[in-house]
């Protein structure tokens, strides 16, 4: 019996790989998505809210992951975040692999995971896609957000394996300087993998 074909999707903050991703899901191409997931992990009634309560209470707000709180929770200790990964990671790979089952019909699934090679996820794809873009760039559109400042961008890529490495381990490099040059780099690359 065949399977889908399993497209793995990662960039760094700012690369445009949310914007990628909706441009396979345009063109049919069932996506998962890891943060949406662990998004719903941390909601009222998520998995992951009862495991984390019994570890850190004060992350917990109306039955809910806060994640104001969580992030406190993890500056202040440094076991913090080897503790919830333990929580959250096995979460988020039931949920990667229900969604692969119930959409073992389509030719192609895009995996959308953005610790994709920090993780190891990379293991469970066919092909992996770095999307990727000039630091400038990358640095403007993450400012022009307005959700964070210089400073917390530049923690958040201290944390990320650099886009060069990741560029240097990918199966697929689609540049995102425009959307018309990238959903054309999208299509042509759903062609090829049969999407």
């Amino acid at each position: 019996m065949s399977r889908p074909y399993l497209l793995g999707l990662t960039g760094s903050i700012g690369m445009g790989k949310s914007t990628t991703a909706k441009m396979f899901a345009e063109l049919g191409v069932p996506v998962w998505d890891a943060d949406a997931t662990v998004y719903a992990l941390y909601a009222k009634g998520g998995a992951a809210v009862a495991p984390i309560g019994a570890i850190y209470p004060e992350a917990i707000r109306d039955g809910a992951v806060d994640r104001a709180a969580l992030r406190k929770v993890v500056t202040s200790d440094k076991q913090a975040l080897s503790r919830l990964e333990s929580i959250v990671h096995p979460l988020t790979t039931q949920s990667r692999e229900a969604f692969i089952s119930a959409h073992s019909d389509a030719p192609l699934l895009l995996l959308d995971i953005p610790l994709m090679y920090e993780t190891g996820a990379e293991k469970s794809c066919d092909a992996v896609l770095v999307v990727t873009a000039p630091p400038e760039v990358q640095r403007a559109r993450v400012l022009e957000r307005g959700t964070m400042d210089a400073a917390e961008l530049e923690l958040i890529l201290s944390r990320q394996m650099p886009d060069a490495e990741k560029r240097a381990r990918a199966d697929y490099i689609i540049e995102t300087l425009t959307l018309e040059q990238t959903r054309a780099a999208v299509q042509e690359l759903v062609a090829e993998l049969g999407g």
